[in-house]
């Protein structure tokens, strides 16, 4: 009698949970899991050296944790002179040496990936069952159909939505203190004086460390530092992180969480997302968590709200954006930009205080915060006129936390306005004001952020009325622009002009 065949299920890097779907119903008696550090994904984006200890050394931990529990683990290494390199090279160089009855995979957080494992299963000869990712608070069917006939898919009437659908900060059927969104009480500048607590660090363990080794040795032409590398790597290691954050920093989170300042990249801000990203954490637990500190009176509701919304509404709507439009979002250029990303955005070598600071962060820490991205090195690649293609990469590579369903409709959604409006209601363009009254960037700057034509003048002001300047017929239907778009109607001809000269000259001096 033959020995009867079990599954072979796959287990991506960012599918590090043991409630994954592929791995419900998981026998340890027949059932193999593949896992496999893929030269082929690494290296399709270069990604930041922190990003690979990350992911390698939280893979090697959790396939630890499947055979302390007695699952046999088919795992790839780097160093194994068999790897293929590919995702899709390992499943049939799997199935060729250990036949299996059926492949049970969960679906992937990258389109172009999951397309090509879609491809695969029909030169199987075996059943391959793709799953729901369930760790998602809502399913790709749930928010098409929640899309399906609205005119304009807005985050806002979303977050309510998953508000109503899991009772997060609800009294009955109305939110929690009257109202749905408190952000208009979380734009502060940072008081002066005022330092957050001190950051929980955590400390490389054994097997991190082995591979900062290795990425370190064979990955030195990727950006980024590894001997500052701090990112939990397991459970353990992450609740810790989301422990402090709770504990320790949610009730100062909310005033001042899109302030920014020289030196200081972390903030008040819970820095669990790559954690997140990669499957360590749960987001509906992360969020009862937060709305308990709450309801027993250790954080305000400004902050709790401002903070699960973030992870309710905001990272839920991106990875529905995503699944709903690709892959023709990923083609969208709506203000026609073709500029190249300047060398600064790799070397942090600019005098703009601002963008040197995100940039220090981005290179030491795989990190950078919401409004750095967004309003820093998203803003000006948009003011530049930089091709979407170009900020995608570059968001891709640099952050720890960037996959491809959250990183792509941020950065054609949100930074550059390259959809068209699909995400957001109005380009997210700013000039030296907006940084000067959220940070404290402009005081130690060699430009002058109240100066707008001069030889030191802040460039992204004479960038900012440029580009209104550039898109005037694009903008003039978005109703959110109608204040900036009529202050430039009543700008005397010659100041345009001398806006438009100006940031011709800047654009080319960065070598846009």
């Amino acid at each position: 009698m033959s020995k009867r065949q079990g599954a072979l299920r796959l287990v991506l890097g960012d599918q590090l949970s043991e409630t994954l779907s592929a791995l419900a119903d998981l026998d340890p008696a027949h059932d193999v899991v593949l896992m496999t550090e893929s030269v082929a994904e690494a290296t399709a984006w270069k990604h930041h050296k922190q990003k690979l200890v990350l992911v390698w050394s939280a893979m090697r931990q959790f396939a630890a944790r499947l055979e302390a529990r007695g699952v046999r683990v088919r795992y790839v290494r780097l160093d194994d002179p068999a790897n293929t390199a590919s995702i899709a090279g390992e499943i049939t160089r799997a199935l060729a040496e250990e036949p299996a009855e059926r492949v049970i995979r969960t679906v992937c957080g990258k389109w172009a990936l999951e397309e090509h494992l879609l491809a695969l299963a029909h030169t199987l000869s075996i059943p391959v069952e793709a799953r729901e990712d369930d760790r998602f608070l809502c399913s790709r069917a749930q928010f098409a159909a929640w899309a399906e006939g609205r005119k304009e898919l807005r985050m806002e009437y979303f977050y309510r939505e998953m508000r109503r659908r899991t009772g997060l900060l609800m009294d009955g059927d109305k939110p929690a203190g009257g109202q749905w969104n408190f952000d208009v009480e979380n734009r502060k500048k940072l008081p002066a004086g005022v330092r957050p607590p001190a950051r929980l660090r955590t400390v490389p363990n054994a097997v991190t460390r082995d591979v900062m080794t290795t990425v370190e040795a064979g990955f030195e032409d990727h950006f980024g530092r590894v001997e500052t590398f701090d990112w939990p790597t397991n459970p353990q290691e992450a609740e810790a992180i989301l422990d402090h954050f709770i504990a320790d920093m949610l009730a100062g989170f909310g005033e001042a969480q899109d302030a920014m300042s020289w030196g200081r990249p972390f903030l008040w801000h819970s820095l669990i997302s790559p954690a997140l990203n990669i499957g360590l954490l749960d987001p509906l637990d992360i969020c009862r968590r937060a709305e308990a500190a709450w309801r027993a009176g250790k954080a305000p509701l400004n902050a709790v709200e401002g903070f699960i919304r973030q992870i309710l509404g905001w990272r839920e709507f991106m990875r529905g954006v995503y699944w709903l439009k690709m892959p023709e979002y990923a083609l969208r250029n709506a203000l026609d930009a073709e500029g190249k990303l300047p060398w600064f955005y790799w070397s942090g070598e600019t005098d703009m205080a601002c963008v040197a600071d995100a940039v220090a962060s981005a290179r030491d820490h795989a990190y950078a915060h919401h409004i750095q991205r967004l309003m820093v090195t998203g803003n000006l690649a948009m003011l530049l006129g930089v091709h979407p293609d170009a900020v995608d990469d570059w968001y891709m590579v640099v952050f720890a936390d960037a996959y491809e369903w959250v990183e792509m409709p941020n950065t054609r959604g949100m930074a550059t306005f390259a959809d068209g409006g699909i995400v957001g209601s109005k380009p997210y363009a700013a000039s030296g004001a907006y940084i000067d009254r959220m940070s404290d960037y402009c005081k130690g700057c060699r430009y002058d952020v109240k100066d707008r034509l001069g030889e030191n003048a802040c460039p992204f002001n004479a960038l900012y009325w440029d580009f209104l300047d550039r898109h005037e017929a694009r903008l003039a239907g978005l109703g959110r622009m109608m204040m900036p778009l009529k202050t430039l109607s009543r700008m005397p001809e010659a100041e345009r002009a001398a806006f438009r000269a100006k940031a011709a000259a800047t654009r080319e001096a960065m070598g846009v």
